[in-house]
């Protein structure tokens, strides 16, 4: 029996180290096929954890997310005041920061200025928008070096910080340009932490999801980092209320493909954080 099953499989094996063995029953067990043919698999499956297909694209991300017609750069600021000292740097902040938005020799934009009201307590935000790009930012930063009203402004606001940190942020292609609105209203910043190397798949599928949101105004602007903590997102919303920021959160959940959304991007995040920020009296967005 095992000479004639031998026999039947001997053209569709090789001869050598044929892999094959009579239990003493008569049956035939197929161990293996040849070493070289394993070995083969098995590199090719261990290839297969480590190598990754490569997207050849000619472009960078920041290219193909970012609004072309424009040339806008912004730049975003987050200032830890002293408990004590947030009346006082408010009043500071409201003398000074709209004079230079309203000088036309500075090619820059205050967006919006606000006070976190939950979220990272005394904290102040201000959205800067600089028309031109990165050389529109290199002359301001020039131009107020030499502006003794400035340079006396920082000074005595370092006076009232326990910490600073900013980013420069290119804004989504899909999103609205923030523009000013009147008030009152609440801002929420949402701010997300991509994982490294998500930010197109983030960007296909907000692409979609931002047409669930603009049905009742709310969406002000959309950013992603370029310096600063990079691979991070914010999100800019205005409601009048809180409990209108719920209502509207709510009905986006009857919008067929929202779920589909939600449920594709969480995975891409590794850190989200809000903050409900209340305008401060000098902010264009009210």
């Amino acid at each position: 029996m095992a000479t004639r099953v031998l026999q039947s499989m001997g053209n569709g094996l090789k001869h050598t180290k044929q892999g094959l063995q009579a239990n003493g029953q008569g049956t035939v067990i197929i161990r293996s096929l040849s070493a070289s043919h394993n070995r083969n698999r098995e590199d090719s499956w261990f290839k297969s954890l480590f190598v990754r297909k490569v997207d050849p694209r000619k472009d960078a991300h920041s290219h193909l997310l970012a609004k072309k017609e424009d040339n806008n750069l912004y730049k975003i600021q987050f200032h830890n005041v002293k408990p004590e000292c947030l009346d006082a740097y408010n009043k500071l902040c409201e003398d000074v920061l709209p004079s230079i938005h309203a000088d036309p020799e500075y090619p820059c934009e205050l967006v919006g200025t606000w006070n976190t009201w939950y979220g990272e307590q005394d904290q102040a935000v201000h959205l800067w928008r600089y028309r031109g790009g990165y050389p529109a930012l290199t002359d301001v930063m020039n131009k107020l070096r030499q502006n003794k009203e400035f340079m006396d402004y920082r000074n005595e606001r370092g006076k009232m910080l326990l910490s600073r940190r900013n980013q420069l942020l290119l804004e989504f292609s899909f999103w609205n340009e923030p523009v000013p609105r009147s008030g009152p209203n609440i801002y929420e910043l949402r701010s997300y932490q991509l994982r490294p190397g998500t930010m197109i798949e983030w960007g296909n599928y907000w692409a979609r999801a931002i047409e669930f949101r603009q049905q009742n105004h709310e969406a002000v602007g959309g950013f992603f980092s370029q310096i600063g903590s990079l691979y991070m997102v914010h999100h800019l919303w205005a409601y009048k209320d809180l409990q209108s920021r719920e209502d509207t959160r709510n009905a986006a959940w009857q919008h067929e493909g929202w779920d589909e959304v939600v449920y594709y991007t969480v995975p891409l995040i590794q850190h989200m954080e809000s903050r409900i920020m209340i305008p401060m009296k000098s902010s264009p967005l009210k």
